[in-house]
């Protein structure tokens, strides 16, 4: 236990304490202030809102967010963790004090009077915090991100039930305690979302050191796309108002994506080695992520799923979980950035590479590796290489196998044989660039092996 005790980082998470407590204070006052030197502060709030019960007692779960939130730091168990999730917190607070301070705005019905017990907390809360600071609700963000972290030390299932009541008493309670309006929710739940996308706590890469703006041209045209159609839904949504806001949703998930071609690349959706998509990445997405699978659907529906190119190894479109089990439940190789593999498929991999664009040699050549890997470790078992369509991220990859590892003898030859298994892939010059240099690896003497 006391070994145990030793390798926490406490002295760090203090001192991330004694920075953040400071952090929060000054900037959240200075916000607050800066509102209260506006001549007109305006509100933005639906007229069914005055219908929501002011109930006093909430004030309690509501107050329970700063207790969290300081013994959170004091629970990580490694320094990487803690840093992690103290920029996440950094993040959010920076984020929603510079939205106050451009666009404030003021919660626009007053609380009625409140006494016993919840009193004392209205008037400690009215101390510091004014009917300022709405949009986006950091109490909502923080929330999410304090969520995600204590999420991770439990197991039990009645334990992470007693979490989830908790994170949605803690949501529920800016509203019946008359702190915030509703479009503060969605807001500061997409601030929550984006901080633990930023920075995310397992061992990779986080979003801002992946920042690469990219000299691709086709990734800069694909963005300005992606841009211009998350410029026209914020422009629908702002001028529509009412439901109409729900469209900041996708253009804030086309806004993601625009980032992805410029800068953060097919690391920007977040995706693991098996498939799987981060949480908030999924969510921030999801918008985005439906369009693809419908488009996906829309250009296959008529095609098989996969076809063989060679004996052992089949080419085509994201399976369902049903196709998966119709065609003997293959290993899957998936160069899909954008689209998850179907849940409860075991043995699945991943390299994810950016729809409609050429990813270098080395890309592909980890691709090839993957599959070879698969077909080493299939058992007698098919592999399934696949992206959205199987057109060309999956038909280049097939191809570099081939040259790489098959029985073609040359790019040319692969590209043949994969074209004659599935006459619809779509490779441009550029992605025959980019296969050029797969070519058979030499015969290893059997002495040698």
């Amino acid at each position: 236990m006391t070994a145990w005790l030793a390798q926490r980082p406490w002295k760090r998470a203090a001192a991330w304490l004694v920075f953040l407590g400071p952090l929060f204070y000054a900037t959240y006052g200075f916000a607050n202030w800066w509102a209260t030197t506006r001549a007109n502060v305006p509100s933005m709030a639906f007229e069914w809102e005055r219908q929501v019960p002011f109930w006093p007692w909430t004030i309690f779960p509501y107050w329970t967010i700063n207790v969290f939130y300081a013994l959170s730091l004091f629970l990580a168990r490694s320094r990487h963790t803690l840093d992690r999730h103290a920029l996440r917190l950094v993040t959010a607070t920076l984020v929603a004090c510079s939205c106050f301070i451009l666009w404030p705005l003021h919660f626009s019905f007053g609380q009625p009077p409140v006494d016993g017990a919840p009193a004392f907390l209205f008037n400690a809360l009215r101390g510091f915090d004014q009917p300022f600071n709405q949009a986006p609700s950091l109490h909502i963000a923080l929330a999410v991100i304090l969520w995600d972290w204590y999420r991770q030390f439990i197991r039990p299932l009645w334990a992470r039930l007693v979490l989830h009541v908790w994170a949605f008493a803690i949501c529920a309670s800016v509203l019946t305690t008359w702190q915030h309006h509703f479009i503060d929710i969605p807001t500061g739940a997409l601030l929550g979302l984006l901080c633990v996308w930023l920075w995310p706590l397992e061992r990779v890469v986080s979003m801002p050191r992946a920042w690469r703006i990219t000299r691709d041209v086709q990734r800069w045209k694909l963005a300005g796309f992606y841009a211009v159609g998350a410029a026209l839904f914020l422009a629908a949504a702002l001028y529509g108002s009412g439901v109409a806001l729900w469209l900041a949703w996708p253009a804030a998930s086309l806004a993601l994506v625009a980032l992805n071609y410029i800068g953060f690349g097919a690391r920007g959706f977040q995706m693991d080695g098996h498939g799987r998509m981060g949480w908030a990445a999924r969510w921030m997405l999801a918008p985005y992520r439906l369009a693809a699978a419908i488009n996906a659907w829309l250009w296959t529906r008529k095609l098989p799923a996969s076809v063989e190119v060679v004996p052992g190894l089949r080419l085509g479109r994201r399976p369902t979980h049903a196709e998966w089990l119709a065609a003997g439940q293959p290993r899957l190789v998936s160069l899909c950035a954008e689209l998850q593999m179907p849940a409860g498929v075991p043995h699945a991999r991943c390299v994810p590479l950016l729809d409609l664009t050429v990813p270098p040699t080395v890309r592909l050549q980890r691709a090839a590796a993957v599959i070879e890997g698969q077909r080493r470790n299939a058992d007698g078992a098919t592999v399934w290489v696949c992206c959205a369509l199987g057109f060309s991220r999956s038909a280049a990859a097939v191809i570099a196998w081939l040259g790489r590892y098959g029985p073609a003898g040359s790019v040319a030859q692969a590209e043949d044989t994969v074209r004659r298994a599935r006459p619809q892939i779509v490779l441009r010059g550029a992605w025959r660039v980019s296969l050029e240099p797969f070519k058979p690896l030499p015969e290893v003497p059997p002495h040698d092996r």
